[in-house]
């Protein structure tokens, strides 16, 4: 079956209420809500700040969560109970623990569950040595292990510094995959972690799966020679797949690419459904916010700015939204949400939300003009929608208040609430419905075995998008999940319709 290319032309916690109550004098409440807070008396949490890259690339941070064991995994030496050492975590000992969290994500992921049974028995992914770059979580852990009981070996590190699940990546080593992740990793431990899934003797990747861009970044830029032996990769976030755009429209692009992000169960169910979820729980766990009544922008207005913007509303937030896009901004007004420019609200709200994939949307301009208190967080993919390191500079001080969650003061007072360093909100700092990752973890799992097993000629050096006879048969392994029972189309119908009974229902242009 041939695909359809599309090219894009563009492409448990402390409360923090008495910290607060120490800063607001009740005599005049109106006007010293707002009042910035005094430095007298304040404690200086100092640290060394290191210069961060603003290479798009980067998912690197300068701090790690505080630990009783503070060694570098890199400068550890362990070893599973099998004796294998073809890993770096942060603590092998936690592997049954870690084992527990994957079986509970795997009772909320029946549709991989299904594949891994169907599918078991061909082995479709025989001979296929799967790189990848993710999330390190349960749900990724679920998706690996059916991959390899597909036929595939695998070598794994984490796309976010913040997001690996410790447990499970202990869990998976000790399983016998060769895992590089840790939670808390430093720039320089990020991109070691990946070079030592990619550069490994006697083992050649020949398969890709990316989010965000990074490991297939790493291999252009370390390992192009590489590419000589890798059938295809798979992305699935919206700055990887523009990245890829941008490759194949420079003629750069030598393998043939999956768009997993712009697939339909990518966009309708995992940018829309588990953002509605996630933001409340990412910013509930850090700041302990009370929503009704806050006034909140969301800088953009796709699947995920809808499901963010859907999620405060309903908690009585006030809610704007900023956009480029005229159909995205008109979809936010007929849904009731006051479409404005950032820097006619910036100095009001009370939370700013960053979801455009794009860099520099909340520069230092807009950062400087932002109310005492204010809750600045993102909640795409990439770690430069946020200019953090314009806050970098030496008359501003940072104040670690709890994991994930840093004091940026100025020096008359004032502070913002920054959360995760401006990387991704609720895989770092809270978690996302399981549920809706089988559905997005499916879809990659299906784009890899498409992509392995295609004769030679079927994919040009290109970007594709899954036919929706795909999309289809992903959403059809969760319907069992509701006991819902699909209507079918009878003879007359469908020769109506000018469809096949089975489908696919929708042209491979829907979205």
């Amino acid at each position: 079956m041939f695909l359809r290319s599309e090219r894009s032309t563009d492409l448990y916690p402390v409360c923090l209420l008495p910290l607060f109550l120490q800063q607001i004098q009740f005599a005049d409440q109106k006007q010293e809500f707002n009042k910035r807070p005094s430095k007298i008396g304040r404690r200086s949490l100092s640290r060394s700040i290191s210069q961060s890259s603003t290479d798009s690339y980067s998912s690197a941070a300068s701090y790690t969560d505080s630990s009783d064991d503070e060694t570098s995994p890199r400068d550890k030496q362990q070893k599973n109970s099998k004796g294998n050492g073809d890993f770096c975590i942060k603590n092998i000992k936690q592997a049954d623990f870690g084992r527990r969290e994957i079986e509970i994500a795997e009772q909320e992921m029946p549709a991989l569950m299904a594949l891994r049974k169907r599918a078991q028995g061909e082995k479709p992914l025989a001979g296929a040595k799967v790189v990848g770059c993710t999330h390190i979580t349960a749900q990724t852990a679920v998706l690996m292990e059916t991959l390899s009981a597909l036929g595939a070996q695998c070598r794994w590190a984490a796309c976010n510094i913040y997001s690996t699940q410790n447990e499970v990546a202990a869990a998976l080593a000790e399983g016998g995959f060769s895992v590089f992740a840790w939670k808390g990793e430093s720039e320089d431990d990020f991109w070691w972690c990946i070079d030592r899934c990619v550069n490994v003797e006697g083992w050649q990747p020949n398969m890709i799966l990316d989010d965000g861009g990074d490991l297939t970044h790493w291999i252009y830029k370390k390992y192009p020679n590489m590419f000589k032996k890798i059938k295809g990769i798979v992305e699935e976030s919206v700055t990887g797949v523009h990245r890829l755009y941008q490759l194949s429209k420079a003629g750069k692009l030598c393998v043939p690419a999956m768009n997993v992000n712009d697939s339909v169960t990518k966009q309708k169910f995992d940018n829309l459904y588990c953002c509605r979820e996630s933001i409340l729980d990412g910013l509930k766990r850090t700041t302990d916010v009370m929503f009704g009544g806050k006034q909140v922008v969301v800088c953009g207005y796709g699947e995920v700015g809808k499901g963010c913007c859907a999620a405060l509303k309903a908690m009585g937030s006030i809610v704007y939204v900023t956009e480029i896009d005229p159909i995205c901004a008109l979809q936010a007004c007929m849904d009731g949400f006051r479409l404005v420019k950032l820097n006619e609200v910036i100095r009001q709200v009370d939370i700013v939300i960053t979801c455009t994939g794009n860099k520099n949307v909340v520069v230092r301009e807009y950062l400087d003009r932002m109310k005492n208190g204010c809750i600045v967080c993102n909640m795409g993919h990439s770690n430069t929608e946020i200019d953090v390191a314009s806050l970098r500079t030496p008359e501003l001080t940072w104040e670690r208040v709890r994991s994930q969650v840093d004091h940026v003061i100025w020096p008359d007072g004032k502070r913002i609430v920054l959360l995760a360093e401006g990387r991704l909100l609720n895989l770092s700092c809270s978690t996302v419905p399981t549920f809706v990752l089988s559905i997005t973890a499916t879809t990659q799992a299906l784009a890899l075995i498409e992509l392995y097993n295609a004769p030679e000629g079927r994919y040009k050096q290109d970007v594709y998008l899954l036919p929706k006879k795909m999309d289809e048969y992903v959403a059809s392994l969760h319907l069992p999940t509701f006991d819902a029972h699909l209507t079918e189309l009878t003879d007359e119908q469908a020769k109506y319709l000018g469809l096949n009974k089975n489908g696919p229902f929708k042209p491979n242009y829907y979205r």
